[in-house]
């Protein structure tokens, strides 16, 4: 064999060796957007964060990662897990569950927004004022939402006079505030007051009680209230204390009241754990929403936005809810 001749053998093995690692080394994603929900250790957020990977699956230039707050809905802790993703990670995009507009617009949303990083909310948008710091919202029309949960609460009581106690999370969260103005709006025909008697409703004095979304203290909250001789109706406008795992054990002793209705127990969202209680028996009603829908969905559309130009077409894309009662709760909705 010539010099020649082996050379070029030499160099046509490098260069297929050189091509074989470069195909075999993973492709990294051009672009990367953040899901951040109001807490991070949240079943709900988690499948929004898992809506998006779905869609990332189909977009190898594309990578979803996920933060937020661990355990509680913190403000503050909130930016800083999005100055650190910018920081850190050099994201591309941020898909954001708002706990608090003001604050998050001041101390984040601006900055994102002078180094062209678009922003879209799900799940609870920026207050009207600060629509302008974000592409789009994605998620449940709240006013709506809050409206089907007084309404499903209204089916509880053939009572003349009934009180109610509303449970919340943050009192500056926008969503659950809207929540709050829908179920008001449900049971006395106005939005904007304490209910004091309208339509025969009113709330109990020491409501509407705000958790910050603690779990130990959701149910802390609830328990007091059904311990009572004669406890309020309670709704809750997210999930709280449903979500704390020792919720089946605390409230096992008022089983036989809630099946009697002399406990009421309507709650907003239908994560797994909430429905294996309301199959038991241990909840009156649940209403709940898409949450991997809605990261899917965010997600195309800042997709869309990143690599096209192309803003998303509408201001609001609301998704629908879905209720569950003990009968179907096996089959009301699907968890991913």
């Amino acid at each position: 064999m010539s010099l020649k001749v082996l050379l070029n053998f030499k160099l046509n093995w490098v260069l297929l060796c050189a091509s074989f690692w470069l195909f075999a080394l993973p492709i990294q994603a051009k672009y990367v957007v953040a899901v951040v929900g109001k807490t991070k250790n949240d079943s709900f957020y988690q499948q929004a964060f898992k809506g998006c990977e779905q869609f990332a699956k189909q977009h190898l230039d594309f990578e979803c990662i996920y933060d937020g707050p661990k355990d509680f809905q913190d403000i503050r802790t909130q930016v800083l897990v999005i100055t650190d993703l910018v920081r850190r990670n050099n994201i591309s995009g941020l898909l954001i569950a708002t706990t608090d507009s003001n604050y998050l617009v001041e101390r984040a949303l601006k900055k994102l927004k002078d180094n062209n990083i678009p922003v879209i909310t799900f799940d609870s948008d920026l207050l009207e004022k600060d629509q302008q710091y974000r592409l789009t919202y994605v998620g449940t029309n709240n006013f709506d939402y809050g409206v089907a949960l007084g309404n499903e609460l209204k089916k509880f009581t053939n009572k003349e006079n009934n009180q109610v106690c509303i449970q919340s999370g943050h009192s500056t969260t926008p969503n659950l505030n809207k929540r709050i103005e829908g179920v008001r709006y449900a049971l006395s025909g106005q939005k904007d007051k304490r209910l004091s008697g309208e339509n025969g409703w009113s709330e109990f004095d020491r409501c509407p009680l705000y958790s910050l979304g603690k779990r130990e203290v959701s149910l802390g909250q609830l328990d007091k209230l059904l311990n009572l001789e004669n406890p309020p109706l309670f709704l809750a406008v997210a999930g709280f204390a449903q979500f704390n795992s020792n919720y089946a054990n605390v409230i096992a002793k008022h089983k036989q009241r809630i099946a009697n209705q002399e406990v009421v127990i309507v709650s907003a969202d239908t994560e797994q754990m909430q429905l294996e209680v309301l199959q038991q028996g241990l909840s009156s009603a649940n209403i709940g929403q898409n949450p991997f829908e809605m990261g899917r969905l965010s997600t195309e559309l800042m997709y869309q936005y990143l690599t096209k130009g192309e803003r998303p077409a509408k201001s609001h894309y609301y998704l629908d809810f879905h209720y569950c009662q003990q009968s179907n709760a096996g089959t009301c909705t699907v968890n991913h």
